[in-house]
């Protein structure tokens, strides 16, 4: 059975009965008289304020009894236990596709219909949800709350953060179910598994070339339109990657941060480093198919096979 959803016309947010939305309304009509002590935030209910302080205090009532992971509301508690039962109750007409929440499913049906209530006021850009409006508005203010203890590297979201501080702990909690290989987020354990089945579900339009991930695909299509939206900040130079960008960076910088533990020597590129150690080395992984005369570099090898076909009539 399609559940009925009750929407307030003031904010967009949904809700499971019309009590609920007419509680709710109340918080844009009345007066919010319950005040928090430690931030000066208003509530319509002392519920919710009472609700609300357990952020201050850092209190978490609520523990689920499958993980122990605990949770300032029950209603958190309660949509958390939706993952370890795999119960997704909410389901779209449009396509199928199943929630186990109902604001989600919410959020969802905005695909299909093509609404975006929520615009950005810097550059007109609209989304779906006002939390997808609050992470895009970071990318003009540059605002990057959350902060890792060990580095101070910062991100503008928790989730981010989150996978970055396990490259400090060495924690990968997702493994591959094919090869058993361990990775430090889901996203990219998906996009391995996509090694195995061989599968490339993103298609460039212009020449028909296929990739594992619409994030490569996004990338390949620059060199197509010849956009470039990585500019240096001194001399003005634009780059398809922001990695060619932090690379070119180096130059004004002076930054060389791969120095050789044989004989100090600084580098701008890991591959230059890798070439100049095998002066140290001595190895010569090219060889030419020719003559067997071995070389350090691919580049030299191919000069040198010039000279083979110059010998040729």
């Amino acid at each position: 059975m399609e559940e009925i959803l009750y929407i307030c016309i003031d904010c967009g947010k949904s809700f499971s009965s019309q009590n609920k939305l007419k509680l709710h309304q109340q918080t844009h009509s009345k007066e919010k008289q319950h005040v928090c002590s430690d931030c000066g935030k208003s509530f319509s209910h002392s519920s919710h304020l009472k609700s609300h302080q357990l952020i201050h205090t850092g209190e978490k009532p609520f523990s689920c009894t499958e993980c122990g992971k605990r949770f300032n509301h029950s209603s958190h508690l309660k949509t958390h236990k939706l993952i370890h039962s795999g119960e997704k109750p909410y389901s779209c007409p449009e396509c199928g596709k199943c929630f186990n929440q109902s604001k989600t499913l919410h959020y969802h049906q905005r695909i299909h219909s093509g609404e975006k209530p929520y615009s950005c006021t810097d550059c007109g850009r609209s989304f779906i949800d006002s939390f997808s409006l609050k992470l895009h508005q970071r990318t003009h203010t540059g605002e990057k709350p959350y902060q890792c203890s060990d580095c101070g590297k910062c991100f503008t979201r928790a989730t981010n953060l989150k996978t970055h501080r396990r490259t400090h702990t060495g924690e990968k909690p997702y493994a591959c179910s094919e090869c058993g290989k361990s990775f430090a987020s889901f996203s990219n354990v998906k996009y391995h598994e996509l090694t195995h089945s061989g599968e490339k579900p993103y298609s460039c339009i212009e020449c028909g070339k296929s990739f594992n991930q619409s994030t490569t695909l996004k990338k390949h299509q620059r060199m197509h339109t010849g956009e470039k939206l990585h500019s240096c900040g001194e001399c003005g130079k634009s780059f398809t990657k922001s990695f060619n960008l932090k690379l070119h960076s180096r130059i004004h910088t002076g930054e060389k941060p791969y120095a050789c533990s044989d004989c100090g020597k600084s580098f701008l590129h890991s591959g230059n480093l890798k070439i100049h150690q095998r002066t140290h080395t001595g190895e010569k992984p090219y060889t030419c198919s020719e003559c067997g005369k071995t070389f350090m570099q691919s580049g030299t090898l191919k000069i040198h096979q010039h000279t083979h076909k110059e010998e040729k009539p």
